[in-house]
C-alpha cells in the first residue's frame, strides 16, 4: 500500500514505485488494463479486492505495465478512459454486488497523468467483518493474499477467519456492557450527578486492532467535535482513557460528559435531558432526539478528521427510566398511560459503512424501539418519508 492518503497520491508517487523497483505483494498489486465485463475478467478482478480486504487491505493500481518476472513495475502508461466517473461507478458497482458481506470503505481515485491518460487506484482497507466472498456468476469463493499474491483459502483458514470476525464483534458489545455496568456502578471519569442517563456509544471496530492508537494532540485539536450533548461551555482535561470534555454544576457534579478513547471509541453521557419535570418522568419527545442527532454527525466528523476507518458501531442506551414515558405536547392524551417496564433500555445497534450517512437515519431504529417502549407504533417525529419533521 502506498504510505499516503488515497487523495494527495499523485503522478510522482507511482512514478516512485517503478524508480525503486517496488514489487507487487501483499498490500499492492499492479494491473496494465481494467477488467473488462467478460465473466472470467470479473472473477480475477472480484477475488483480487476481497483478497486485500480478507489480508491486510491494500492497493489495486491500474495503468501499471508490470515485468512478468520481477514483479515489478516496468511502466506508467495509464489508462485510455472516456469517462472516468462511469468507470468508477461500474467498479465499484461490481464490488458492492458480487462481494458478500460488502466490505465498507473501498475506495477508487484516479490520478491524472502527464501523458493525457489516468491511473486508477482502488484501496481496500483491511476488513474486521471478514471473510468475504465473491459470488459473481456461481463462483462462490473465498480469498486472502500473501508476499506472493492471492490464493483461496483452505477449511482451516475459513474457520480462523470466522472467529476471529466473532470474536471481534462479541468484544464490541462487552465493551458496551462493560462501560453501562460502570455507568451503573457510578464509576466515571468525572463525578456524576445520580437519575436517568443517556449513554450514545460509537466503537469502531479498528478499535480492536492491538497496535491502533491515535494521536492525542490530534484529538485535542478537534475538541470542538466532541463537546458533551446538551451543554453550552465545557471544561477538559486528559485522562488515563484518552480526553475528555465535561459540564459541570455548581456542586461540580458533571451532567454532560464526552470520552474520547485512544483507540477511537467515543462515549457520550447526559443526565440533564431526562430530570424530572415537576416530578414528572418524561422523555422529551423532541428535544432530546435533536440534541443525539446534531451531536451524533459531529461525533462521526470527530472520527472522520481522526482517519478512523468504519465500520463503526453505534449504541444507545438509556439508563433509570423505569415509570418514564414519552412527552408528547398533547398529541397523544393516551400516552401518559404508558411508562416505560424497565430500568435499563438497550436498544438496536446500528453499524455505519461509511461517512456518507445522516445521523437522523441511523438514530432512527433506535429512537422507534425508545416510543415503542412508551406504547407507540414508531416515533412520529419522523413523516412518511422517513425525514425527521417533528410536529409542535
Amino acid at each position: 500500500m502506498i504510505p499516503k492518503d488515497l487523495g494527495q497520491i499523485k503522478e510522482e508517487d507511482l512514478q516512485a514505485l517503478r524508480e525503486n523497483s517496488v514489487p507487487e505483494g501483499k498490500t499492492i498489486e499492479y494491473k496494465q488494463t481494467l477488467p473488462s465485463d467478460l465473466a472470467k475478467a470479473k472473477k480475477e478482478f472480484l477475488a483480487d479486492v476481497s483478497s486485500f480486504a480478507n489480508a491486510d487491505g491494500g492497493d489495486l493500481i491500474y495503468g501499471i505495465v508490470e515485468d512478468r518476472e520481477t514483479g515489478t513495475p516496468k511502466s506508467l502508461d495509464g489508462l485510455n478512459i472516456e469517462n472516468v466517473d462511469q468507470e468508477i461507478s461500474r467498479l465499484d458497482n461490481m464490488i458492492r454486488t458480487s462481494i458478500q458481506p460488502r466490505i465498507p470503505s473501498v475506495r477508487i481515485q484516479p490520478v491524472p497523468l502527464k501523458n493525457s491518460r489516468v491511473a486508477l487506484i482502488i484501496r481496500v482497507p483491511k476488513s474486521w467483518i471478514s471473510p468475504h466472498r465473491v459470488i459473481y456468476d456461481k463462483h462462490d469463493k473465498f480469498y486472502t493474499r500473501s508476499s506472493n499474491g492471492k490464493y483461496p483459502l483452505d477449511v482451516n483458514e475459513l474457520r480462523i477467519a470466522f472467529n476471529l470476525s466473532d470474536t471481534i464483534t462479541d468484544r464490541i458489545r462487552n465493551f458496551r456492557l462493560d462501560r453501562i455496568s460502570e455507568l451503573i456502578a457510578n464509576e466515571t471519569p468525572t463525578p456524576f450527578n445520580e437519575g436517568a442517563k443517556i449513554v450514545l456509544q460509537l466503537i469502531p471496530i479498528t478499535s480492536f486492532n492491538p497496535v491502533q492508537s491515535y494521536d492525542i494532540d490530534k484529538i485535542f485539536s478537534n475538541k470542538e467535535l466532541i463537546s458533551p450533548i446538551a451543554c453550552y461551555g465545557y471544561s477538559y482535561r486528559y485522562n488515563i482513557d484518552g480526553f475528555l470534555t465535561f459540564c459541570e454544576d455548581a456542586n461540580k457534579k458533571s451532567y454532560s460528559y464526552v470520552q474520547s478513547f485512544r483507540k477511537g471509541m467515543i462515549e457520550a453521557v447526559n443526565g440533564s435531558m431526562l430530570e424530572p419535570y415537576k416530578e414528572e418522568l418524561k422523555i422529551p419527545s423532541v428535544g432530546y432526539e435533536e440534541e443525539l442527532i446534531k451531536y451524533l454527525a459531529s461525533y462521526l466528523s470527530f472520527l472522520q478528521k481522526l482517519n478512523v476507518e468504519p465500520p463503526i458501531f453505534v449504541f444507545l442506551t438509556l439508563l433509570g427510566v423505569k415509570g418514564y414515558s414519552m412527552a408528547v405536547s398533547g398529541r397523544f392524551p393516551f400516552a401518559e398511560h404508558h411508562t416505560i417496564d424497565r430500568d435499563i433500555l438497550q436498544l438496536p445497534e446500528a453499524i455505519i459503512e461509511n461517512y456518507d450517512v445522516r445521523a437522523q437515519d441511523v438514530l432512527r431504529p433506535c429512537f422507534d424501539s425508545i416510543w415503542n417502549a412508551c406504547g407507540f407504533q414508531r416515533d412520529f417525529n419522523y413523516n412518511d418519508a422517513n425525514e425527521w419533521a417533528p410536529k409542535g
